[in-house]
């Protein structure tokens, strides 16, 4: 592991995010691991614009396990139209309520085990749903995190996975649940995956620019 500086990188990161549009699944502490849980769901291969009407268009109808138990798979997938793979999505969480009905008395279970054994879960959405939902420290990687942990020079890995399991080991307990936030944000708006906005960024000073062959 190198000697990278990520705290006071991170520190830097977020005085130059705060002000920029955040995440949606971030903008979500406190509203209950349910919503956390499905909305994150519904966000998969789904651009934040159209979760930000879906997601909402949904809880207004049920907002808890037990009242979208009720709700049939054609109407939950009408209901989340146009999410991608909304009958797909439709169909797991018609499966999730009635796991979670069954075995957690409606509630969202706190383990990466119980949350994995969920229908359609996977470790992005597992550690969301601990992160932003229980605000149990988890670190949520996709691919900005790990492109980005990686262009700094901070991390050497191949999948996100690697990246998770690798900032488990260095990154202090206390910046787990920031860093998905501030590095999507990041990614998002300024350290692009073509043609970074170099000029902008507050810690290129720091970023070793692995894989970038042009930037602004």
């Amino acid at each position: 592991m190198s000697a990278f500086p990520i705290l006071d990188t991170l520190q830097r990161v977020s005085q130059c995010v705060v002000h920029l549009p955040q995440p949606l699944i971030d903008q979500m502490h406190a509203v209950g691991a349910f919503r956390v849980l499905i909305a994150t769901l519904l966000s998969l291969r789904t651009r934040d614009e159209t979760t930000a009407v879906v997601a909402p268009r949904l809880f207004a109808v049920a907002d808890t396990a037990a009242t979208m138990a009720t709700l049939s798979e054609q109407q939950i997938a009408e209901l989340i139209y146009p999410v991608g793979f909304y009958r797909n999505k439709a169909r797991d969480i018609k499966a999730i309520c009635a796991v979670l009905i069954t075995k957690y008395n409606g509630a969202v279970p706190t383990t990466m085990e119980e949350l994995l054994a969920l229908p359609g879960v996977g470790r992005k959405t597992a550690n969301l749903v601990l992160a932003i939902g229980h605000n149990i420290p988890a670190i949520c990687v996709d691919i900005h995190v790990h492109r980005i942990c990686n262009r700094w020079g901070y991390l050497d890995t191949k999948t996100p996975e690697e990246t998770e399991m690798a900032l488990r080991r260095d990154l202090p307990e206390s910046s787990w649940i920031d860093i998905n936030g501030l590095l999507v944000t990041l990614g998002q708006q300024i350290c692009h995956p073509v043609s970074p906005r170099c000029s902008q960024c507050p810690v290129a000073d720091v970023c070793a620019r692995r894989g970038v062959t042009r930037h602004r």
